[in-house]
């Protein structure tokens, strides 16, 4: 295999957690008789070739165009999920004039589904969170429980902020993107079973970004190597928060868990809580720092950047976020009882 498809084998390969078994497994009846319901694909083939051209310069740059294939997707199936991401899209509310809205997006690019509990969780409390009931789509496969959303992938993700552009008022409102996948150095793998892989790279990302005219927003990435995005992104009015920086793994994203670290961290515990952004993302930083000693892995380093201009429509946002906490759910991604275990792949 030649060293940039290594890579990019590397990054979407599966990895392992500390703890499994979580909302699937003590929430679903069918699932602790181990009986398939609403299963996830799995990977079981070669994550193909996705560059182009002649020299290895040529194909990295190729991947900036986040190049994504599909194939063997039966005929019904893509139908369905037409039909599912045009009803969500129909079912999103239209910004109110003179207050700054937030629209939020999660999306699980992976099919293994922790992601997909991860992405459909952080819809609730960024909509909780954010003042974003009517405003809020999930993007994401089957859970091992339920299949009732449009899937993730790069497309559906594109198309949907396309549409969120039409609906919000992109001088005033904000959106509030939260991506969970698997990563490599090139940005973030979108790999669905063994009929949907891409790459969505950060050029890519902020083209569309500036394509769209949206500029205020709040991109909370969730991937191995994900602080390669902070350069591409990083604006004026832009908050980004990273699992990772760009030289460093994430953890906890076995399929079984309910969360990964960072998802942990940072939506289930410190977002739950009426504190700023900033402070939200200090306290999931020293939650992972301790997590990650205690499981002897090298530090992930997640990466903070908000923008001046950012700050000042986030204080209006957030001036509005509920007074109280709401309580963590799942199975925690970590559990100290465990930190003699084999260090845990990344992700």
């Amino acid at each position: 295999m030649r060293p940039l498809f290594r890579l990019i084998a590397l990054g979407v390969a599966l990895c392992a957690g500390l703890v499994g078994g979580g909302i699937m497994a003590q929430d679903n009846p069918a699932a602790q008789s181990n009986q398939p319901v609403n299963h996830p694909p799995e990977h079981t083939a070669q994550f193909p070739n996705l560059g182009a051209g002649e020299t290895r310069e040529e194909v990295t740059q190729s991947f900036d165009s986040a190049p994504q294939l599909q194939r063997g997707m039966p005929a019904r199936e893509l139908l369905m999920q037409r039909r599912r991401l045009d009803q969500a899209l129909g079912d999103l509310q239209p910004q109110r004039p003179g207050i700054v809205e937030a629209y939020v997006v999660t999306i699980a690019l992976d099919s293994d589904p922790v992601f997909a509990r991860e992405a459909r969780e952080a819809a609730r409390v960024l909509a909780r969170r954010y003042d974003a009931a009517g405003r809020t789509l999930a993007l994401a496969g089957p859970d091992g429980m339920r299949d009732d959303l449009p899937q993730g992938s790069i497309e559906s993700l594109l198309v949907a902020l396309a549409h969120l552009a039409e609906v919000m008022d992109t001088d005033e409102d904000a959106l509030v993107l939260y991506t969970t996948s698997h990563g490599n150095k090139l940005g973030l793998a979108y790999h669905y079973g063994d009929t949907g892989y891409g790459v969505l790279s950060p050029a890519r990302l902020k083209a569309v970004l500036e394509e769209l005219g949206i500029a205020r927003r709040i991109l909370i990435i969730s991937a191995c190597y994900s602080g390669v995005f902070v350069p591409d992104l990083a604006s004026a009015d832009t908050a980004i928060l990273t699992a990772a920086a760009s030289e460093r793994t994430s953890f906890g994203c076995q399929p079984e868990n309910d969360w990964t670290f960072y998802g942990d961290a940072l939506i289930n515990r410190a977002l739950r809580q009426p504190v700023a952004l900033e402070e939200a993302a200090r306290q999931a930083g020293l939650s992972l720092a301790d997590w990650e000693i205690k499981a002897r892995v090298l530090a992930s380093l997640p990466q903070v950047s908000i923008g001046a201009g950012a700050r000042e429509w986030l204080a209006q946002i957030e001036a509005r976020m509920p007074r109280q906490a709401s309580a963590p759910v799942g199975r925690p991604a970590f559990d100290p009882a465990q930190f003699n275990q084999p260090v845990p792949a990344a992700r």
